[in-house]
């Protein structure tokens, strides 16, 4: 089983129930992020498990050579003193322990690969982790801006607005009337005071515009009498 797999089974169900209800992103993003943290944690336990293991069997390989280093010495020292059962004896051991050591050696380059492998993995997802982090902020602000979008365009679509301007519009076709009600009034009424002044006024410069007209003419009619 892959490093990812529970991350990807839990998210995954837990992913989908959230889309199910409609979930805002928030919510999913805090998620995702609180999975990769919990299994960056387990993937790391299991990494310092894998090299505490390797650790011992490092050190039992290192006996296994010092074992072998010494069955070695004695099979020579057998042969220089001209036994040869001993010495034979003894590169049988020493044979044991080579193929102990072997088998140990297998396991150890397993578990390297191993232990790289996990390496590799805690990379890549603590590099996910870090750009999640770095976007959820990002991401946040925009459901925020779109929330609020959208609660706006509902209040404005709302029905309750439709029915306030309808009302509003209602408000001013009732002005409309009024104030021509009023204009109506007016229709067909003497002139204010003011009014029949400027007519008076007007009046008398007319009235001495003509006498000044008359004079003229008398004094014309009168020389061309004269004449």
């Amino acid at each position: 089983m892959g490093i990812f797999s529970r991350l990807t089974d839990i998210v995954n169900s837990n992913l989908n129930a959230l889309l199910d209800r409609a979930e805002d992103p928030e919510k999913i993003i805090r998620l995702i992020i609180q999975e990769m943290e919990d299994t960056l944690v387990e993937v790391r336990s299991a990494a310092v498990r894998s090299i505490a293991e390797k650790k011992g069997l490092d050190r039992k390989a290192a006996e296994l050579r010092e074992q072998q280093e010494d069955w070695q010495r004695k099979a020579e020292l057998a042969v220089t003193r001209g036994r040869d059962d001993l010495a034979k004896a003894a590169l049988h051991a020493k044979a044991r322990i080579s193929q102990n050591l072997k088998a140990l050696e297998q396991q150890l380059a397993q578990l390297s690969e191993a232990l790289a492998r996990q390496n590799e993995d805690i990379g890549k997802l603590q590099a996910k982790l870090s750009d999640a982090k770095a976007r959820e902020k990002s991401l946040a602000a925009r459901h925020k801006t779109a929330a609020t979008r959208l609660k706006l365009r509902t209040k404005l679509y709302d029905e309750r607005i439709t029915d306030a301007f309808a009302r509003f519009e209602q408000v001013e076709r009732t002005l409309d009337v009024m104030e021509g009600q009023v204009e109506a009034h007016e229709l067909g009424r003497k002139p204010a005071l003011n009014e029949a002044f400027a007519e008076l006024e007007a009046d008398a410069g007319l009235d001495e515009e003509l006498e000044a007209l008359k004079s003229r003419l008398g004094n014309r009619i009168t020389q061309a009498a004269r004449a």
